[in-house]
């Protein structure tokens, strides 16, 4: 889809380049892909997108691809045998947050019926768009991932800091980053 040129990020790389052109900024409404998008984002904390990307299939094989209600139910003995798999990132507090947060986003879809109506409620249920012509000019962070960033933090929530979750709202659409050249601007919203 978008050139080299004109990509937003993602260049020189296959894998990277599809993530940027077919996932990044498109707009997700289902709850157990949210819950993966923000476990993955939470994964990434101090690593590279990249190193997330080339470890996402054994994420999702080794939680149950994501499945909220599954998630929340693994084992200490479980969770243990993955800090040994380098199909993921073996960081313990990692590992377990994925365990802790699935059983708040159960809480949270308790309350707000689905996940996605909590988290599109913080943007009145529609993406914001942003008019950036240069990369440097994206923020890492706003008003809106600080508030979800403490309210989540509130309710138990693990590697959920304003930076992830801005990350994470751009990743599903939330907040539309893409670069005013970019071709998959105009794409990023179905």
């Amino acid at each position: 889809m978008g050139s080299d040129a004109q990509r937003c990020f993602g260049t020189g790389k296959e894998f990277y380049a599809k993530s940027h052109d077919q996932e990044w900024g498109v707009l997700v409404h289902n709850d157990r892909q949210l819950f993966e998008m923000l476990c993955l984002e939470g994964a990434q904390a101090g690593l590279s997108w990249e190193t997330i990307l080339k470890r996402r299939e054994g994420y999702r094989c080794l939680f149950h691809q994501f499945e909220p209600e599954i998630v929340a139910k693994i084992m200490d003995r479980k969770l243990e045998e993955l800090l040994k798999n380098s199909a993921i990132i073996r960081n313990r507090r990692k590992v377990f947050s994925v365990r802790e947060n699935a059983r708040i986003l159960l809480k949270i879809q308790d309350e707000f019926d689905t996940f996605d109506t909590y988290l599109w409620g913080f943007v009145n249920h529609e993406p914001i768009v942003n008019h950036f012509e240069k990369i440097e000019e994206v923020p890492s962070r706003s008003a809106i991932s600080d508030e979800i960033s403490k309210d989540l933090k509130r309710r138990g929530m693990l590697f959920v800091g304003t930076t992830i979750i801005y990350a994470f709202m751009q990743a599903v659409g939330m907040v539309n980053d893409h670069l005013i050249q970019c071709p998959c601007r105009l794409n990023s919203k179905i």
